[in-house]
């Protein structure tokens, strides 16, 4: 309920008037139905009263009758006026809230940002934001109406009847609604929660069948996979009828709740008119009066059902929102020069060190070469060179300043890095260079593209304008590593950290990739995570990682 909460407090932080406005009409709506209903029902009581008693002629139906219409038109537009408002205040607070979830993701840290997957975010994006739109418009607002119309009745009641009838229509309806709600909640909170999470898993399985449909195929698991995924969707759907069935017994339920509470006011309004307490005019206002204000308990049947499936996705959308703001630090000072000091790194949740007391430099100008059996920490290194991976120990500098203090647009204008499993989107060439230099005109692609060897195979097809499929479509492994090795050169950081650059390339065109990247950056401080040995013969000294 925390994280409900906080998200009603974010969508009215976003929309305030508006809703504060719906939240009046809501209130106002639910008000004027059961003094309409009310209304009516001593008016035409106490005409038949008066006709009765042969006083019809002196009986003042016109005020009466006038108060009715305006009632009723009043609540005709009362409530046009609060759906209009709320949801559309609702409408916008979600668009803030999804861009602000978005932020979130993208400012996340590189070790969170790696344990995100695709389909989970766009469910987070979509699917998650969408169900949190009852957070206002069936939970907090329809309860917080409900509530102090009951109340208002309550008061008017007591004046015009008595406190009897008055006490038995709130504490009926109150404590009826809040035993229901509690008990449909509680059978319906694990329901919502397990169908949700099996509608997360289809939606999920069923975006890796569709990207993964070709590697699946080869390994021969293309039908394990539809079959997981419409496995998914029967559970979805077998756990939705139990949730459905649940929410119409919440609905028989709290129609049986108006029921008796309207019976009990008509019997205790007779009794009381019997015994001279008040016209019987005043017992049908009461029952009346009852009868409308089961409008005030019946959306509890949907917030029920729906809340587990709120909590829940309120929960993941709080935590993925909740990006820790940091402070703007001066603009580090500009310098090549890396210094590793006395380095020492674990690896993610493992106090277990992958490196220890590592001291080296690189020189602007120069490459060095890390060498090293798999998991000595290479990879690691660069992380951390990058500002991706936190020091455990020791300092990393670049130029004058730690790389700590660097602020994150200086660094990433200083350091770039090339890892071994890089993106390619679907679009054009010129857009996957054009992704790391907005500005860059045809020429400089192109001689981005020379220095990586990629210009002969792109004039080959269709040059810039090559388009690329999904994960780069199109490209063999060793043509889409360049184009992302290009990429990375266009921003032409003073450091450039490189892992396993050559990686399925032969031996010569590795060689001429090697050569063409010195030469695009002939200042620049290279790294490189080296596994081959055309990577370690070029550079100009090695650092082997024991």
């Amino acid at each position: 309920m925390t994280a409900l909460w906080r998200i009603f407090r974010l969508i009215l932080r976003e929309q305030p008037t508006a809703l504060w406005r719906g939240a009046a009409l809501s209130f106002l709506v639910l008000a004027m139905g059961a003094a309409l209903l009310g209304l009516s029902g001593w008016f035409i009581t106490a005409a038949a009263a008066a006709g009765l008693a042969g006083t019809g002629a002196v009986f003042d139906v016109f005020r009466p009758s006038a108060m009715v219409r305006f009632l009723a038109l009043g609540r005709a537009a009362a409530r046009y006026g609060e759906r209009v408002l709320t949801h559309d205040a609702t409408l916008r607070a979600l668009e803030s809230l999804r861009v602000r979830l978005l932020g979130g993701f993208v400012a996340a840290s590189y070790p969170r940002m790696i344990r995100i997957r695709g389909a989970q975010a766009l469910n987070r994006l979509t699917a998650d934001i969408d169900v949190l739109d009852g957070v206002a418009l069936r939970l907090v607002l329809p309860i917080m109406a409900g509530l102090m119309t009951q109340l208002i009745v309550f008061v008017v009641i007591w004046a015009l009847i008595g406190l009897p009838v008055a006490l038995w229509i709130l504490m009926g309806y109150v404590v009826g609604a809040a035993v229901i709600f509690l008990w449909a909640t509680r059978q319906t909170a694990r329901l919502s929660r397990r169908a949700e999470a099996a509608a997360q898993a289809f939606r999920s399985r069923l975006i890796d069948l569709i990207r993964g449909r070709r590697d699946l195929a080869v390994q021969g698991r293309l039908v394990a996979q539809a079959d997981s995924a419409v496995a998914a969707d029967r559970r979805r759907r077998s756990l939705q009828v139990q949730q459905d069935r649940v929410e119409r017994l919440t609905g028989a339920a709290l129609q049986m709740l108006g029921t008796l509470v309207a019976g009990g006011t008509l019997w205790l309004g007779i009794s009381m008119a019997q015994a001279g307490e008040f016209a019987p005019s005043f017992a049908a206002l009461g029952f009346f009066a009852a009868l409308a204000l089961a409008e005030t308990i019946a959306p509890l049947r949907r917030a029920a059902s729906d809340l587990g499936r709120m909590a829940e996705a309120a929960r993941r959308v709080s935590r993925d929102i909740t990006v820790s703001a940091q402070e703007p630090t001066a603009c580090a000072a500009a310098g090549g020069h890396l210094q590793i000091e006395a380095v020492r790194l674990t690896r993610p949740l493992s106090n277990v060190p992958v490196l220890d007391d590592l001291t080296f430099a690189v020189q602007p100008g120069e490459t060095v070469a890390l060498t090293g059996a798999s998991g000595s920490g290479k990879s690691t290194l660069l992380l951390s060179v990058a500002g991706l991976h936190p020091v455990t120990a020791g300092l990393i500098r670049l130029g004058d300043l730690p790389v700590s203090d660097w602020d994150e647009a200086s660094l990433r204008d200083a350091v770039a890095l090339l890892p071994q499993r890089s993106v390619l989107m679907s679009g054009t060439a010129a857009d996957a260079l054009r992704l790391a230099a907005p500005d860059s005109d045809d020429e400089t692609l192109w001689q981005a593209l020379e220095a990586v060897q990629l210009s002969d195979v792109l004039q080959a097809r269709n040059g810039l304008n090559t388009t690329l499929g999904v994960r780069g479509d199109g490209l063999s492994g060793g043509e889409g590593r360049r184009l992302v090795l290009a990429r990375v050169l266009l921003r032409r950081p003073k450091v450039l950290l490189l892992d396993e650059p050559t990686e399925g390339l032969d031996e010569r065109t590795a060689q001429a990739v090697l050569v063409g990247v010195r030469r695009f950056l002939p200042n620049a401080a290279i790294l490189i995570a080296a596994h081959r040995r055309v990577e370690t013969g070029f550079a100009d000294r090695i650092v082997n990682l024991i």
